[in-house]
C-alpha cells in the first residue's frame, strides 16, 4: 500500500520524532506546510514524543511521564504536517519509497497495514539505543531505559520490589533490593543519583520495614577509567565526589563479562549481585539502518553523511542527530551524540530544505558546543559551559547550574510551542507537584 502519491508539492518524509525530528517537523510544518509549499509527513514508532533526556526521572519515579508526553497526532495538526505511526524498515531509493512495518497494539491486533510513503526529500532521525557490545545475558536479564516504555517498566519493578520486600517475613536476601547500573555515562550517573532521592520518598509512604540507607543499594559499573569517561576529567572528578556522598557505589576499570539473573559478573572475577539491573553503556543506531539500500554505515549503524547532511550516496536522503556520524568541523571524529547537536541540526536542515526548494547550493553544518551538564537530582548539577560567549571553559555547579539544564528543556519546548504555551504548561506542571507525591507511586 502507497500514501501520498500527490506530486503538485514538494515531498518531506522525516522518519523519527525525537528532539531534532520532531523540531523539524514542525518549523517545517509551520513554514512550508502552512503556506501550501511542501508536503511535509513526520513517521515514527510510537503515538507520542518525550525528549529523552527526561527518561531517567521517568525511571526513578521523579517525573511523571504523562505530564510531559506530546501526542504527535495533535502537534501535526497544531503544526500543518501529517503524522503517521509505524516503524520504518526499508528503503526503495530507486522509486523513492519509504517501507513502514505494521503497527499493532500491546494485544497484537494490527492497527494500520505495511505502507510505503513517497518523498522527493527523506530524512532520517531515527536516534539510538545502548550499546551491550554481544555481553552475555544482557537481553535476557537486563532492563534498558532507551525508551518512555522501557522507563516506565523499570519504574514498574522498583516499585513492585520495595512493595515485596516490605510485605515479606524473612530478612532480606543478598542483593535484594540492590540496583546495578552498567554504564557511567550522563544516563548512568543521572538514574544513580535520581534512585538515592526517590527511593527515600518512595519508603516514606509506609513502607516502614525498609531502611533506605542499609537495604537500598546502587552500583555504578564502568569499564573506562572514570565516569563520564566522555567528558573533561574535572567534570567527572566532581560527579565522582558526589556520588559518593549519596553513598552510591562506583566501580570503575570494571568490564562486565556476562550478566546473569540477580548478578553481574566482572571480568576480573568479582560478582556484583542486584535484583534490578540497568544496561546503559555504549551507543549505536538501529540496526535496520545497516546496509539500508547501499546507504553508507559505520560501526555502530550511524548513516555517514556529508557536512551538508547529506548522506554520502544519495542526494535526496538527510540524516540527523544520534543515527547520523557528522564531521566535526576542526575536531577529529564526529559530532558527538547530544541533544544539543539535534536541536543545532534540526534548525540547520530547515534552511538546507528552503536551499533545496529554490535552487540553491546546500551549506555546511558546524557544531557549536556549548559544554556539558550532568543533573544529579535534587542534591546538585555540575557541568561545563563552552565556546566564544565566555572565551574559553567555564566549570559550574550547584543551583546555576540546575537552571542551565533546565533550561535545555525549556528550549526545546519553546522549539516545539512557542513561549506562550510553554509558559502555562510550565505553570501547570508546578501547580500538579503541589498536589502530588513528591515521588511516581505506581
Amino acid at each position: 500500500m502507497t500514501e501520498g502519491s500527490t506530486k503538485t508539492k514538494h515531498r518531506i518524509v522525516i522518519v523519527g520524532g525525537g528532539a531534532g525530528g520532531l523540531e523539524l517537523a514542525t518549523r517545517l510544518g509551520d513554514t512550508l506546510g502552512k503556506r501550501g509549499r511542501a508536503d511535509v509527513t513526520l513517521i515514527d514508532k510510537s503515538r507520542t514524543h518525550l525528549w529523552k533526556p527526561l527518561l531517567h526521572e521517568i525511571a526513578a519515579g521523579s517525573m511523571d511521564q504523562g505530564h510531559h508526553e506530546l501526542a504527535f497526532l495533535a502537534q501535526s495538526h497544531w503544526h500543518h504536517f501529517h503524522f503517521r505511526v509505524g516503524e520504518m524498515v526499508g528503503l526503495d531509493r530507486a522509486k523513492r519509497l519509504v517501507h513502514v512495518a505494521p503497527f499493532r497494539d500491546e494485544d497484537g491486533v494490527e492497527i494500520t497495514p505495511a505502507r510505503s510513503f513517497p518523498y522527493d526529500t527523506l530524512v532520517i532521525a531515527v536516534g539510538s539505543g545502548t550499546n551491550d557490545f554481544g555481553t552475555p545475558g544482557v537481553n535476557e536479564h537486563a532492563l534498558k531505559i532507551d525508551a518512555p516504555g522501557e522507563a516506565a517498566r523499570f519504574h514498574r519493578r522498583l516499585i513492585n520490589a520495595c512493595i515485596r520486600a516490605h510485605a515479606q517475613e524473612g530478612p532480606l536476601r543478598p542483593g535484594q533490593l540492590h540496583v546495578a547500573i552498567i554504564g557511567a555515562g550522563a544516563t548512568g550517573v543521572e538514574l544513580a543519583a535520581e534512585l538515592r532521592n526517590t527511593t527515600k520518598h518512595l519508603i516514606a509512604y509506609g513502607l516502614d520495614r525498609i531502611d533506605p540507607e542499609r537495604d537500598i543499594r546502587v552500583h555504578v559499573i564502568e569499564a573506562a577509567e572514570r565516569v563520564l569517561p566522555a567528558l573533561p576529567e574535572r567534570l567527572s572528578d566532581g560527579v565522582t565526589g558526589l556520588l559518593n556522598n549519596l553513598g552510591v557505589q562506583v566501580h570503575v576499570k570494571a568490564r562486565v563479562a556476562r550478566v546473569t539473573e540477580g548478578c553481574v559478573h566482572l571480568a576480573d572475577g568479582r560478582d556484583i549481585p542486584a535484583e534490578l539491573i540497568v544496561w546503559a553503556a555504549g551507543v549505536k543506531a538501529p540496526d535496520f539502518l545497516k546496509g539500508l539500500d547501499g546507504l553508507e554505515t559505520n560501526r555502530i549503524n550511524q548513516l555517514v553523511v556529508l557536512p551538508t547532511l547529506e548522506t554520502t550516496r544519495d542526494a535526496n536522503i538527510f540524516a540527523l542527530g544520534d543515527c547520523a556520524s557528522c564531521p566535526w568541523v576542526g575536531h577529529k571524529g564526529s559530532v558527538p551524540p547530544r541533544a544539543q547537536a539535534a536541536h543545532q541540526q534540526a534548525a540547520h536542515m530547515v534552511r538546507q530544505i528552503r536551499n533545496r526548494l529554490a535552487g540553491r547550493p546546500l551549506t555546511g553544518y558546524r557544531y557549536r558546543d556549548f559544554g556539558s551538564l550532568v543533573s544529579l537530582g535534587d542534591y546538585s548539577t555540575v557541568g561545563n559551559l563552552m565556546g566564544a560567549l565566555i572565551g574559553g571553559t567555564l566549570f559550574i555547579e550547584g543551583y546555576f547550574a540546575r537552571l542551565m539544564y533546565l533550561s535545555l528543556y525549556k528550549l526545546h519546548e519553546l522549539a516545539l510551542h512557542g513561549f506562550v504555551k510553554t509558559a502555562l504548561d510550565t505553570l501547570a506542571r508546578l501547580i500538579n507537584r503541589r498536589t502530588e507525591p513528591r515521588v511516581k507511586l505506581h
